[in-house]
């Protein structure tokens, strides 16, 4: 009988903090998409965050944003390329792939 007791009682503990974890990471994501957000405009909110840029070539760039320009969207901290960063056309730029959850 307290087997079964304390057994409920650590899958509703272990229910309850995967519920709170996945609470908190849907309120971080703070991307606000109006119908006049533009690509530069979503680029420059995502500065210092991870994400990947997927191409009109197919090719898909994750890294971390660190600079926006008129033309290019400087991307850091390549993901499996170490030492590498890498300049973006943001006219080329097809999909922005975001972490959420």
């Amino acid at each position: 009988m307290k087997v079964q007791s304390i057994t409920l009682a650590v899958m509703l503990a272990v229910g309850f903090m995967v519920s709170s974890a996945t609470t908190a990471s849907a309120e971080d994501v703070k991307y606000d998409l109006k119908p006049t957000t533009t690509m530069k405009a979503l680029l420059t909110d995502s500065i210092g965050k991870r994400m990947a840029l997927r191409l009109e070539s197919g090719e898909e760039i994750e890294g971390t944003v660190s600079v926006v320009g008129d033309h290019l969207v400087l991307v850091s901290k390549l993901s499996k390329r170490d030492f590498f960063d890498a300049f973006v056309s943001i006219d080329r730029i097809s999909a922005v792939i975001i972490r959420a959850r």
